[in-house]
């Protein structure tokens, strides 16, 4: 049996990972989680816009993030035509917005309501809303095989 350097294993551990589906995910999902907590963040310093506002700034350029990341890297999606790519942003676009609801919700509902600190609100919304995207991302948005069958 032969020894794997260090290097080797690195390599092969970063590989598993790419080609492990749910583990991009996770992590794109992790990126996704920090470009709006970021700018939700940034926002609440340089703004004096309310939760609401800033979070509906900062999940919109997250769901932007999110869609070209979980196409390109995540499901590996090709659109042949214009019209199949912009079938699969609208579906997209239209399911985020839909856990952009509960997410604004929820930071509303954690915050304003009952006083939890408001980026402990934010982050804690996010853990919902990773899970319940992989979903939708996985099962409507980019299904293998039939998500090119109509176009727009």
């Amino acid at each position: 049996m032969q020894k794997i350097g260090l290097i080797g294993k690195i390599k092969k551990l970063i590989s598993f990972c790419w080609h492990n589906e749910q583990l991009m995910y996770i992590f794109i999902g992790g990126c996704t989680t920090l470009v709006n907590v970021i700018s939700y963040w940034i926002l609440s310093l340089v703004t004096d816009w309310g939760s609401i506002p800033r979070n509906i700034v900062s999940v919109s350029l997250a769901i932007l993030f999110a869609f070209f990341t979980n196409k390109l890297l995540v499901f590996r999606s090709k659109s042949e035509t214009f019209g199949q790519w912009a079938a699969e942003f609208v579906k997209f676009v239209g399911a985020r917005l839909s856990t952009m609801v509960v997410e604004v919700g929820g930071v509303w509902l954690l915050y304003d309501v009952i006083g939890i600190p408001d980026m402990v609100s934010k982050i804690a919304t996010q853990f919902v809303v990773l899970v319940v995207n992989y979903f939708i991302s996985k099962f409507f948005v980019f299904r293998k095989g039939t998500e090119h069958a109509s176009g727009l």
